[in-house]
């Protein structure tokens, strides 16, 4: 805003003219002297433009540069938590080693299949023998860079026909060594449901391999297995690239941002799925 020639009224130095003005500074030329003040902030502190026309334009410039100056700060002290929060967990890996295989993939029943999305927690089973037999499952390597993947297939269906239908990050205050009731709940803001058609695409054994037996495709028994932690990545990435909705695309991609870096993975250079499909 061109501010050369008005005139203006000085809370000290009283009445003057506005005679040079840059991006920083104006020039004010007083009745006997000639001063440089700080532009715009000595607006409103000091210095009261005697047009009132032109004082209200210069007010809601400043009162739209106030509102992106404190937008930038409110980034500025985002970006500073997330850095805050990225060296804490730095920390964290070098403190506590990740297994390669702290993740978590059950094998949903019909009932589960049908509340899993509304209660977005999963039991862990029932001990089948020895002296803690009846008590539930402790899932001791799940922690909070764990993820559960949600599995099923039909009965009449073949086991090279189990289908992902969905996936969680644990809930960030859990740890399976010390969890007594067999439920592992999700976070609540990393959770994705995949619809029929999606899952029909998403087969679990593209990814799943025993790498003692990599043709072999077979569950055997138990509630749950654990999961390699570059497979889970892998199949993020794969939801991203199947999604097409822009909202659930931005959502996934949050997701596999925290997941890569609660498991100190490098998201840009996740390996293609070589499961036992695949092979």
């Amino acid at each position: 805003m061109n501010l050369i020639n008005e005139e203006i009224t000085h809370k000290v130095f009283g009445e003057g003219n506005i005679v040079d003005q840059d991006a920083s500074f104006i020039t004010i030329e007083f009745n006997n002297d000639t001063k440089k003040f700080v532009y715009p902030n000595a607006f409103g502190k000091f210095i009261t433009l005697n047009d009132q026309n032109t004082a209200k334009s210069l007010k809601k410039i400043l009162s739209k540069r106030e509102i992106e100056e404190e937008a930038l700060e409110r980034k500025r002290q985002e970006e500073k938590e997330q850095q805050a929060l990225e060296r804490r967990h730095r920390e964290k890996l070098k403190n506590n080693r990740i297994h390669e295989s702290s993740q978590i993939v059950f094998w949903l029943d019909e009932e589960e299949q049908q509340n899993v999305f509304t209660d977005w927690q999963v039991f862990t089973g029932k001990v089948q023998s020895g002296k803690s037999k009846g008590q539930p499952n402790r899932a001791t390597r799940v922690s909070t860079n764990s993820a559960g993947l949600l599995t099923a297939r039909e009965p009449d269906q073949a086991e090279t026909e189990r289908r992902i239908l969905g996936l969680y990050m644990v809930n960030e205050t859990f740890a399976g060594n010390l969890s007594d009731d067999g439920m592992i709940p999700s976070h609540a803001a990393f959770r994705i449901e995949l619809t029929d058609q999606e899952a029909e695409k998403m087969l679990f054994w593209n990814y799943y391999i025993n790498k003692s037996y990599p043709n072999r495709t077979k569950w055997n028994s138990g509630k749950y297995r654990y999961f390699d932690n570059v497979w889970t990545a892998q199949i993020l990435k794969d939801i991203i690239a199947l999604k097409t909705d822009e909202a659930q695309i931005k959502e996934s991609k949050k997701f596999l941002e925290y997941f890569c870096q609660m498991n100190a993975l490098d998201m840009n250079n996740i390996p293609e799925a070589n499961g036992a499909l695949k092979q």
